[in-house]
């Protein structure tokens, strides 16, 4: 019994794989570049900052760095020798009360919404790439007694996930 156990086992998985297999070719799988495989290079100067937030836009400047230089196959360049250029602005910087302490009603946890409009530009052929207006992205942070976190924890939580999410959006359109 054991034996016809483990070799109907063996069936079954074999089955499953083929079925997996089978799938995958046909469920938009592709070897096609991520990214346009056009350009090679990308400046990335610092994001006007039109908010009350000071420091932000270095922050962000920082984070679209390491991402283009480890997610694209680009590298990051000054705007005098680049192919591309990825610039935008902070349009607004956002806190919303999550929820309060129940003894007090002291802030529990606060939500970061940072909100920017950015333009990525082929600099030789003089046309737009990609353009995005109200984008944004969250971050949290507990300023609580006990936690007690600063603002910049979230800030960094959000800059961080828009870096992501700006360098996201210059993948190749398929």
């Amino acid at each position: 019994m054991q034996r016809v156990t483990g070799r109907l086992a063996w069936v079954l998985s074999v089955l499953a794989l083929v079925v997996v297999s089978a799938g995958l070719g046909g469920c938009g799988y592709s070897s096609k570049e991520l990214f346009p495989t056009e350009y090679r290079t990308v400046a990335a100067p610092i994001f006007e900052n039109r908010t009350f937030y000071r420091g932000v836009e270095f922050e962000l400047a920082e984070a679209l760095t390491k991402q283009i230089e480890s997610r694209t196959p680009y590298k990051v360049v000054s705007p005098g020798v680049a192919q591309t250029q990825l610039e935008g602005t902070i349009t607004r910087i956002e806190q919303n009360l999550i929820s309060r302490r129940r003894p007090g009603g002291v802030p529990q946890e606060v939500e970061l919404t940072v909100t920017v409009d950015f333009v990525w530009k082929d600099l030789g052929k003089g046309g737009v790439i990609r353009d995005r207006r109200g984008f944004q992205s969250v971050g949290r942070y507990i300023p609580t007694a006990g936690v007690g976190e600063p603002f910049e924890i979230g800030q960094h939580q959000a800059v961080q996930r828009l870096a992501r999410d700006i360098v996201s959006t210059m993948q190749a359109d398929w």
